[in-house]
């Protein structure tokens, strides 16, 4: 009985399908910055939610995220898009029980000397201004100095650091990864209250 065997093109050819493969299916986070930014900028990930993810956003670490955890992200993403915001009372809000859930707030910002750079390790956090306007300082923690060691039980830690401000108004959302020392609530010019949501997402290894 003779036995045939694949040629050397046809050998070739099947292992070119199937890298071929294996690329087009690759999640972005394990892909190239390119890859990544190709991914995030389709804003497909969104799922016709209109708000904008503001350019502070670290998307390496946020494709590792979602990736890890896509559920968790379609939840909160589609709370945001199907909630009549407006209408929401202060306090918390359960969206997955505690892997992913809201917190409003409504009242007065503070002047920049009344508020602190914080940072999380068990849960990120969605920034989202419903009403009004604020500015929150984006810095990296690893560039910050402990002010408060790192309490468990609230899942917070407190640091001085120099870090970039930006304005945070209706319409566009920020995103503050364990990575991210932020401090929220600063006063802006013109506004002195604020209507806020600030969705925590937990962590995935």
């Amino acid at each position: 009985m003779k036995i045939l065997f694949p040629s050397r093109f046809a050998i070739l050819f099947i292992c070119f399908i199937t890298l071929s493969f294996l690329s087009i299916n690759a999640q972005p986070n394990n892909g190239s910055n390119k890859e990544i930014r190709s991914w995030y900028n389709s804003r497909e990930w969104l799922n016709g939610l209109k708000l904008k993810p503001h350019k502070s956003v670290n998307k390496q670490e946020f494709s590792k995220q979602y990736h890890l955890n896509k559920i968790w992200w379609e939840k909160a993403f589609s709370y945001l898009k199907e909630t009549d915001l407006a209408a929401l009372k202060p306090g918390k809000h359960l969206i997955d029980g505690e892997n992913v859930f809201a917190t409003v707030s409504e009242g007065p910002t503070k002047d920049l000397v009344q508020t602190k750079w914080e940072a999380h390790k068990k849960y990120l956090d969605i920034h989202y201004v419903i009403e009004g306007k604020e500015k929150i300082g984006i810095a990296p923690v690893s560039s910050a100095s402990v002010l408060q060691e790192y309490d468990s039980a609230k899942d917070i830690a407190f640091y001085t650091s120099k870090g970039k401000y930006f304005q945070s108004s209706p319409g566009t959302f920020f995103i503050a990864f364990p990575t991210d020392a932020h401090r929220p609530g600063v006063k802006a010019k013109g506004y002195d209250k604020i209507k806020k949501i600030v969705i925590k997402i937990r962590v995935s290894e």
